[in-house]
């Protein structure tokens, strides 16, 4: 055997991972725990945090759903493995000069945009992505800044996926319930002291078509100071919807959606502060206001059947609906990275199983994979880029094994990216760096009772990591 071949032991084979969020680190896991091809891995992310959206993106009252960086924590502790934080691809390293340092890179930076609703007055103030509100309660350093008028008494949350429910659970959670979570401080400030009494939640299709897990829609009935308000009417599922789920297909979690939603449409209001409403079969047709948000145009829907797939048409019907502050929920959108092949429909990278392809030829990107929602698009829970990692690792890790990889000398030499970034990025994060930002916001939040109090600022995480 030819102990030189890349992928030996004495020469790993080298592999870049562009974002430090769940896809990244169960790819980083599956490729350090190969033993033929023998990998190393390095994991960027322009941030100096790292965990993406299980950091900026998981409810802070689901304190539970984040433990899941203990099993990132015992991969960074892996031999060949290093981090660098606090490094933008594009701005202080190009893709260029990585595909010159690597034998493969994979693509895991998620979808950082939004999805527009693409109605008239979308763009008028008031009217926010839901991903900014999550991301601002939630101390993202880019999204600290952010303002939101809470002095409105309706909000409107549109989507039916449980970024919409996280965002009417925190609208409507007390200051006490706020105060033992690491919320920013900024967020736990203002959202008490808001004046919303009512939080609408509009669902384009009927509650069967729901996309919330059941225990997201199962809080929404037991807030602390807000009611849960369903008409009767809006439970009530069309034919078609019930036949789909009476079925032998039928899906169980959005079974017992309907089970529940039918049980709450049933209870009488205790009378709480707050409201939130689930509304469904409603669609915004426009946002209507004088320089701001005043009102939300809403058009009825009703479901018909289109082969396996239940679709909603506007009837024509239209309601007004007064509101101050509006949230649209309806799914992340991937950006393209320069250089690489991107799906503008889907909003993906170009790919066939984690293989970044040419969509005019169909031939492999060399060296170029990918993982994760900017891979398949915004779906499923935590868990589910395990599997979606595996599928890439292998592919990768099956390419190594035929020799098909980037190939330059600076791809064999395990100092040229600190030597670049020692240049380029003198204050890039190591992970042993991260641990100490991790250490002081768990010390800044002990007096108070809380898991921590997470620093809004680059500059403060930066001072933190640099810190003895």
């Amino acid at each position: 055997m030819n102990e030189t071949r890349t992928g030996s032991p004495d020469s790993p084979a080298r592999i870049a991972i562009i974002g430090s969020g769940p896809a990244g680190f169960y790819t980083a896991e599956h490729l350090l725990k190969s033993e033929d091809p023998a990998c190393e891995v390095d994991l960027f992310d322009r941030l100096p945090t790292p965990y993406g959206l299980v950091r900026a993106g998981v409810a802070p009252d689901h304190p539970k759903i984040k433990s899941v960086t203990r099993v990132y924590e015992r991969t960074a502790a892996r031999d060949g493995f290093r981090y660098f934080g606090a490094v933008e691809i594009g701005k202080d390293v190009t893709l260029e000069e990585l595909q010159q340092r690597y034998h493969a890179i994979v693509l895991a930076y998620g979808s950082s945009t939004d999805r527009k609703l693409g109605i008239p007055g979308e763009d008028l103030p008031g009217s926010h992505a839901a991903t900014e509100f999550v991301n601002w309660y939630n101390a993202h350093p880019d999204f600290a800044d952010r303002e939101f008028d809470l002095s409105a008494k309706r909000v409107v949350v549109i989507g039916n996926g449980n970024v919409a429910a996280d965002v009417a659970r925190m609208l409507a959670l007390t200051g006490e319930e706020l105060a033992q979570t690491d919320t920013a401080d900024h967020a736990i400030e203002a959202l008490p002291s808001s004046g919303i009494e009512e939080i609408v939640v509009l669902g384009r299709r009927g509650p069967a078509q729901a996309a919330f897990t059941n225990p997201e829609l199962r809080e929404l009935s037991e807030m602390l100071e807000a009611d849960l308000i369903i008409d009767a009417g809006e439970a009530e599922l069309d034919s078609a919807s019930r036949d789909s789920l009476d079925s032998d297909d039928g899906d169980p979690t959005r079974r017992r959606n309907v089970e529940m939603i039918e049980e709450f449409a049933g209870r009488e209001p205790e009378g709480k502060p707050k409201r939130i409403v689930l509304r469904f079969c409603a669609s915004p047709v426009e946002i209507q206001g004088d320089g701001k948000v005043e009102r939300l145009v809403i058009g009825k829907n009703e479901l018909t059947a289109d082969g396996d797939r239940i679709t909603a048409r506007d009837t024509g019907e239209r309601e007004e609906l007064e509101c101050g502050l509006i949230f649209r929920s309806i799914g992340y959108r991937g950006v393209p990275m320069e250089g690489v092949p991107f799906d503008e429909d889907r909003g993906t990278i170009s790919n066939v199983e984690g293989r970044v392809t040419d969509p005019d030829s169909g031939e492999q990107v060399p060296g170029l994979y990918t993982v994760g929602w900017i891979k398949r698009g915004p779906s499923g829970v935590i868990g589910t880029n395990k599997k979606d990692a595996q599928e890439t690792a292998d592919n990768l890790l099956a390419d190594i094994g035929a020799g098909k990889h980037l190939e330059t000398d600076l791809a064999d030499d395990r100092e040229a990216t600190p030597a670049l970034l020692a240049e380029r990025k003198p204050d890039a994060v190591a992970f042993e760096e991260w641990e100490k930002i991790d250490a002081a916001e768990v010390a800044n939040g002990e007096p108070q009772g809380r898991p921590r109090v997470k620093f809004t600022s680059i500059p403060e995480m930066l001072e933190a990591a640099k810190g003895s």
